[in-house]
C-alpha cells in the first residue's frame, strides 16, 4: 500500500529500507523522502517502522524452550501395529 503519495513510497519499501538500516524516521526521510513533503503519511510511516521494530525484536528473541519429562512422555500410550491386507 503506499504510505506516502507525495513520493510514491510503499509499506514495502519502507520495510526494505528498515531491512537495509534505516531504523528511524530521519533515515527513512533521507532514504525515500517519506515525510519530507506534507507530512501527512508521518504517522502511517511510523507505524510501519514500528511493525519492522517489533518483528525485529522478535525474531531476535530466544523461543522459549519446553520441557517435556521423562514420565510423561512414558505415560503416553503406545501405538499398535496395523495388519494390512494385501
Amino acid at each position: 500500500m503506499y504510505v506516502c503519495v507525495c513520493n510514491a513510497v510503499t509499506d514495502c519499501q519502507i520495510r526494505e529500507a528498515y531491512c537495509d538500516g534505516a531504523c528511524s524516521m530521519r533515515l527513512l526521510r533521507q532514504k525515500l523522502g517519506v515525510a519530507g513533503c506534507c507530512g501527512r503519511c508521518a504517522p502511517c510511516a511510523r507505524d510501519v517502522l514500528l511493525q519492522c521494530r517489533q518483528e525485529s525484536e522478535r525474531l531476535e528473541s530466544p523461543a522459549p524452550v519446553t520441557a517435556v519429562s521423562v514420565d510423561a512422555a512414558e505415560e503416553a500410550p503406545a501405538l499398535e501395529p496395523v495388519a494390512v491386507a494385501g
